[in-house]
């Protein structure tokens, strides 16, 4: 079977990603998109060769009922797409990251989840990077032991790849049950109104107490390690070492790293090579997922708000300078809050 498919958003650079990895994706056809700007839709239908086109997403999804849809919105409108392509019918969504920003918008998406029929996953691609699988494969089948610590970081803030770090942790680390999540956050310059919306603190970091013993510790922002010395770029410095007692693995945008039982091994990658296979998986996963509902995607949505809950509660934890659990009540207005905290 061949699934029809769109893409809503493609005014960004973000949708050439998409259309690019349909070379690598034998059971779907990019077939429709839809973007608000007439321009920009016609220059990338002419670009990837995709004639049904559309400034209003409303009509695509009603009139070519495709199978998947790529969501490149801002992040204010996710749940209206959400909500949209499930009236209409779409079987599947994976959405660009961030999922949501502030309590609210997270409140409103997990009472969507409890009664959606579209199945709904995260672009969080780098779970399906051909060498991160090997190496979380590695963590999976023990063989670097019970795992003690799961340290990753990004160079950019919280809205633009925190997710993209806790799912990391999640990815690498499955059974990882938060207990207690602490934090501290600084500089409000990324809070500032603006059209990315994309707003947190210039700096968080959150240690994770996990209720097996082990912990997680995540930095996101200015306070971030570099990954490629003497590269000022914020987005190529993502990367994760998982530790146990037997050894330990490391990634980055550009290399990995292992020392398991005494043995090591190590050796460099090129991203964007790693980044249009993981695309591809990660909607070919999508399919298996549409084909049986056992074939659960591992970017699931329950996965991410999980995921955003945990974000959450390290910016109450910032705010608020104590620890935090899931179980405790999420405070409105934090956006505004963190803002009022950090300015100046």
């Amino acid at each position: 079977m061949t699934y029809k498919c769109g893409i809503v958003g493609v005014s960004g650079g973000r949708a050439n990603g998409h259309a690019d990895a349909y070379i690598h994706i034998p059971r779907g056809r990019l077939a429709c998109i839809a973007t608000r700007t007439r321009a920009n839709l016609d220059a990338f239908g002419e670009r990837w060769n995709v004639d049904s086109r559309y400034t209003d997403y409303r009509e695509m999804f009603e009139r070519e009922k495709p199978d998947l849809v790529h969501v490149n919105t801002p992040p204010d409108v996710r749940l209206e797409v959400m909500e949209a392509a499930d009236g209409a019918g779409v079987g599947a969504l994976i959405i660009e990251k961030p999922l949501a920003i502030q309590a609210e918008d997270y409140a409103a998406i997990r009472e969507f989840a409890n009664g959606a029929k579209v199945k709904v996953a995260i672009n969080h691609q780098l779970q399906f990077h051909p060498r991160r699988r090997q190496l979380q494969t590695l963590v999976h089948e023990g063989a670097i032991g019970a795992v003690r610590l799961v340290d990753a970081s990004a160079r950019m803030n919280m809205a633009y790849q925190g997710t993209h770090v806790l799912q990391s942790m999640a990815g690498f680390y499955p059974q990882g049950e938060p207990e207690s999540i602490f934090a501290q956050v600084s500089g409000g310059e990324a809070l500032m109104e603006g059209r990315k919306q994309h707003y947190a603190p210039d700096a968080t970091m959150v240690t994770i107490r996990y209720k097996d013993g082990a912990s997680g510790l995540l930095r996101c922002g200015t306070n971030a390690p570099y990954v490629l010395a003497g590269d000022a770029r914020t987005n190529v410095h993502k990367q994760i070492t998982v530790y146990g007692t037997e050894g330990f693995v490391h990634w980055s945008m550009w290399g990995w790293e292992s020392f398991i039982r005494g043995q090591h091994a190590g050796g460099s990658h090129n991203y964007p090579d790693e980044d249009i296979l993981g695309q591809a998986a990660m909607t070919e996963a999508a399919f298996d997922w549409l084909e049986d509902d056992d074939q659960l995607h591992p970017l699931n949505l329950d996965a991410a708000l999980l995921d955003f809950h945990i974000l959450l509660k390290a910016y109450m934890s910032g705010l608020h300078r104590r620890e935090e659990t899931l179980a405790s009540e999420l405070q409105p207005g934090l956006i505004d809050a963190l803002r009022q905290a950090l300015a100046g």
